[in-house]
């Protein structure tokens, strides 16, 4: 019935597998559960990851070549020998001990094809070096069951959702995109260009591992690069996300150069203060849009 696909990188997974398998074995189905390593380099993770084999119809498999996070994905979905998909990402965790049961009752009481939990971050807040990241979940990530109904396509993300089989063989991950960042936006509008509905229900995972403020902006550096990429080879345009919808009014009325330079002159005061106790994300807002207009100018 259901095939749990959990593609990783140097995380320890086994306290995942661990909860998942038991919810499916009490929930009497036949199941699987994948995990996929995508050739990170072998330390205790590692071992940990390891053990997934012991556990009844789970398996824990490692690329020999970096594939990156589309295809790795992609890898696993053409492994799965279910109809029905769960993908989740490697740091996530039921938020309750009925979240395979919900998951099942869909599959058994509707005809819909996509189906997507939602996010949770915990309440208590992080230390001081994982704030920014902690603020970012809670605020753009961790949306109500309403407002992820009423815009479907604008708040569905890959880490906790259900989809059938067939939908993700017709509409793999574009195979096209190997660095990190906006693969998931790609698929989740690729849905959406062709119709398939996503159903939101509320059943949460909480999202659990919280880089360091420092990393967190590191890696919106890379997928800023990366959505550049992606929108020089037109495989999205500047209409699909908000921040390349702002840099294309700025463009239109030539204050590129103006706005990255406003960046460069105050990067370090901006970093300084989402660094902080008091991360604000109107600050990172600003921050985003004008590395991305220092990435344009050309």
């Amino acid at each position: 019935m259901i095939s749990v696909l959990i593609p990783t990188y140097d995380y320890n997974t086994l306290p995942l597998v661990t909860e998942l398998h038991q919810q499916l074995s009490v929930a009497d189905i036949a199941f699987e559960i994948i995990v996929q390593d995508d050739a990170s380099p072998l330390n205790s993770n590692t071992d940990n990851n390891q053990k997934t084999n012991l556990l009844s119809n789970c398996r824990f498999e490692r690329n020999d070549t970096n594939l990156g996070r589309g295809q790795n994905r992609n890898a696993l979905i053409q492994k799965a020998q279910f109809d029905w998909v769960l993908l989740m990402d490697c740091d996530m965790f039921p938020k309750s001990k009925g979240f395979i049961q919900n998951y099942i009752h869909q599959i058994q009481n509707s005809n819909h094809s996509v189906y997507f939990g939602g996010l949770q971050y915990r309440a208590e807040k992080p230390e001081k070096s994982q704030l920014l990241r902690w603020v970012f979940g809670k605020s753009r990530e961790e949306i109500p069951l309403s407002k992820r109904q009423s815009h479907p396509y604008d708040y569905c993300l890959i880490s906790n959702i259900l989809i059938r089989k067939t939908v993700l063989l017709e509409h793999p991950f574009n195979t096209a995109i190997y660095q990190y960042g906006y693969e998931d936006l790609v698929f989740i509008l690729e849905l959406k260009k062709h119709r398939i509905p996503i159903i939101h229900l509320e059943n949460e995972a909480f999202h659990l591992n919280l880089e360091s403020s420092a990393i967190f902006l590191e890696k919106f550096h890379s997928s800023l690069q990366n959505l550049q990429w992606i929108l020089d080879h037109q495989i999205l345009q500047a209409e699909d996300t908000a921040l390349t919808r702002t840099y294309a009014k700025i463009s239109k009325f030539g204050l590129t150069r103006l706005a990255a330079f406003c960046f460069r002159i105050s990067q370090s005061l901006m970093t300084k203060q989402l660094l902080s106790a008091k991360p604000l994300l109107f600050v990172f807002d600003l921050y985003r849009l004008g590395y991305f207009c220092k990435l344009n100018l050309r």
